[in-house]
């Protein structure tokens, strides 16, 4: 496969698809050296089950493993930190990959466990973790997504998984496009294969799944999110950290130059979801450095609020971010905006505290 294919495979067979997909992709031999150890990199950002469309399938990456056991790789490891406010070990229990490590005798690595190292990231200084550094041939396995901040995540993003999470949380300080794009040259990804299955395309914690039934791969991850952001009907101006990267020599995102080739017939074509809904949605809160976590519960609250009809007149702006230590306020969302007169407390708080909460405030003024 070159830098500049990504080649997609459709059907219901996960496992049988992506071992198909890996064959005529001819991952064995850009992988080359049988001793190289493989970093498997899935999206587990919460204890979420994969039909909810926020994290990677388990058959996917146990196509993934059929195929390189096949081959003759044996020095595999999964990496992977759920986000901050989750535990990746319960995780990994959920998403079924602790059962899946096990039958397939490879390590199961918690990233949110391991020693983090300073490296120097085209210029920015980013915390890692240092098993991500001791990889010699990563393949990154992202689910196509969208997100609330970004718009998209998928192979770029997915590799915030690999940093403590204290540098998780300087990355919204410090703007999130900004430290993506340079994290893509801090560690190299070799092979994405997307799982693009049931992804939720408007929120990154799932809940609203869009069935597509596809499986694609790519050797370059601006390449990869470039076509992502074609698929959702985005321009890549759209998405900050792409460009950026492409800036900084993390890959090339230019698609009129790229060979987009598919295995088999697509079936039936999935709808989009109603992406102005997520920025109106976004326009009740007022957001300055927010957490994945924290925002990424926020919006999905909103929405339940707001399809039953309670959205209507709320008289505030809803606080939310670590732009709020130590600032006062109305209504605030999370330990950071402790200080406000109506404060819900919690790093993050739940989806469900924060629809509870905010539907109380608005049954006390009705």
């Amino acid at each position: 496969m070159k830098k500049n294919e990504i080649i997609a495979i459709y059907g219901e067979e996960y496992t049988k698809m992506t071992r198909a997909l890996l064959e005529e992709a001819g991952l064995a031999g850009m992988i080359g050296d049988k001793g190289k150890r493989i970093g498997i990199k899935p999206n587990l950002v919460s204890p979420v089950p994969a039909s909810k469309g926020a994290t990677t399938h388990p058959e996917v990456v146990e196509g993934l493993l059929q195929y390189l056991q096949e081959h003759d790789f044996q020095n595999i490891a999964i990496l992977e930190g759920a986000w901050v406010g989750a535990r990746t070990e319960e995780v990994f229990e959920v998403c079924g990959y602790r059962e899946l490590a096990k039958r397939y005798g490879v390590e199961l690595i918690d990233t949110q466990k391991e020693k983090a190292v300073a490296v120097d990231c085209a210029g920015m200084g980013l915390h890692i973790c240092e098993c991500a550094l001791k990889i010699d041939y990563m393949i990154n396995v992202p689910v196509m997504k969208g997100h609330c901040q970004t718009r998209i995540t998928c192979a770029l993003k997915n590799m915030k998984g690999l940093l403590p999470n204290a540098e998780k949380r300087r990355f919204h300080a410090l703007g999130l496009h900004k430290p993506i794009a340079h994290l893509a040259v801090g560690i190299r990804q070799d092979f994405i294969l997307v799982d693009s299955i049931c992804g939720d395309l408007s929120f990154e914690d799932g809940g609203n799944p869009t069935v597509m039934n596809r499986i694609f791969a790519a050797a370059d991850p601006v390449l990869c999110d470039s076509y992502v952001c074609s698929l959702l009907e985005y321009g890549i101006e759209e998405v900050p950290y792409i460009v950026k990267a492409q800036q900084l020599g993390a890959g090339n995102g230019d698609l009129s130059k790229a060979s987009v080739r598919e295995i088999n017939a697509p079936g039936n074509t999935a709808a989009l979801p109603d992406k102005e809904r997520v920025m109106k949605l976004r326009e009740m809160a007022e957001e300055v450095d927010s957490c994945s976590a924290c925002y990424g519960y926020l919006i999905p609250a909103l929405d339940r609020l707001d399809k039953e009809g309670l959205l209507r007149g709320f008289p505030e702006k809803i606080c939310i971010g670590q732009g709020f230590r130590g600032k006062s306020g109305t209504v605030g969302i999370g330990n950071c905006t402790n200080g406000f007169l109506h404060n819900l407390k919690g790093c993050p708080p739940t989806e469900e505290e924060i629809y509870c909460f905010l539907k109380s405030i608005v049954e006390s003024i009705s």
